[in-house]
C-alpha cells in the first residue's frame, strides 16, 4: 500500500510505498478523519500523529465519507457529493464508491500530519518549504495577513508574482486584482443604487396613491349611477302607479 503524507505547514507532499502489513495494521479498521499515530512506520515517525483524509481501492474506486462499510457501494450522487462531479445542470448519477473504513484492499491512502514529532526533520517533507505561487486575493484577507487596519492602503501590500524573466528585458511582476477592495467610486456607485432604488420607491408609492384615488372616484360614480339607476325606476313605477288610478 502506498501511503500519500501532506504537510500543510510546509506546503509538501511525500508517497511512500510500504509493503510490510505489520506497519499497516494500525490504520486498518479505521475511519476517514480519525487520527493515528505514526510511530508503527519506523524510529523516524515516532511522536507523528496522522489524520486519514481518503484513499482508492486497487480499481481506482475513491474512499466516501459516511459510507460505513469497508467495500464497495453503488450510490446515487448528484451535485454536492464528494465523488461526483455533474457535467448537466441537475444530473444525477450512480457511481460506485468505496466505504469510509480503511482495510488492505486499498492502493493509496491519504494521510495528513496533524502533530510533529520531537525526533527530527523528514527529507522532503518537513525540512522543505514550498512558497505558495500567488497571495490572498480579497481585501479582507490581504488584511488578515499584514495586520492593517481599515485606514490603512491594502494595494501597497499586494503580494506579486515574479514573471519569468526574457533576454534583455526588465524584470516584471503581475499582480491580482484585489476584490471587495472599497473605493471612492465603489462608494458612489452604492450612492446612486441606493438613490435609484428610493427614486423607485418614492414612484411606486405615488402611482399607488393615483391609482387608489382613481379607483375611489370610479366607485363614486358606479354608486352615483346606481342610485340615479333606482330614483328613475321608482319614478317611472310611481307614473305608471297614477296612470293606473285614474283611468279607474
Amino acid at each position: 500500500m502506498k501511503l500519500n503524507i501532506a504537510f500543510p505547514a510546509t506546503g509538501c507532499q511525500k508517497l511512500l510505498e510500504i509493503d510490510d502489513e505489520k506497519k499497516l495494521r494500525p490504520f486498518f479498521e479505521k475511519r476517514i478523519a480519525t487520527e493515528v499515530a505514526a510511530d508503527s512506520l519506523g524510529d523516524e515517525w515516532k511522536g507523528y500523529v496522522f489524520r486519514i483524509t481518503g484513499g482508492n481501492d486497487k480499481q481506482g474506486f475513491p474512499m466516501k465519507q459516511g459510507v460505513l462499510t469497508n467495500g464497495r457501494v453503488r450510490l446515487l450522487l448528484s451535485k454536492g457529493h464528494s465523488c461526483y462531479r455533474p457535467r448537466r445542470t441537475g444530473e444525477r448519477r450512480r457511481k460506485s464508491v468505496r466505504g469510509c473504513i480503511v482495510d488492505n484492499n486499498l492502493s493509496v491512502l491519504s494521510l495528513v500530519i496533524v502533530r510533529k514529532g520531537r525526533e527530527g526533520e523528514i527529507a522532503g517533507l518537513t525540512d522543505t518549504t514550498v512558497p505558495r505561487r500567488l497571495g490572498p486575493k480579497r481585501a479582507s484577507r490581504i488584511r488578515k495577513l499584514f495586520n492593517l487596519s481599515k485606514e490603512d492602503d491594502v494595494r501597497q501590500y499586494v503580494v506579486r508574482r515574479p514573471l519569468p524573466e526574457k533576454d534583455g528585458k526588465k524584470p516584471r511582476s503581475k499582480a491580482p486584482k484585489i476584490q471587495r477592495l472599497v473605493t471612492p467610486i465603489v462608494l458612489q456607485r452604492k450612492r446612486a443604487k441606493l438613490a435609484l432604488k428610493r427614486k423607485r420607491f418614492e414612484k411606486k408609492r405615488e402611482e399607488a396613491a393615483e391609482y387608489a384615488k382613481l379607483l375611489a372616484m370610479r366607485l363614486k360614480e358606479a354608486k352615483e349611477r346606481k342610485l340615479e339607476r333606482r330614483r328613475s325606476s321608482s319614478r317611472s313605477k310611481g307614473d305608471s302607479i297614477r296612470e293606473s288610478t285614474s283611468k279607474k
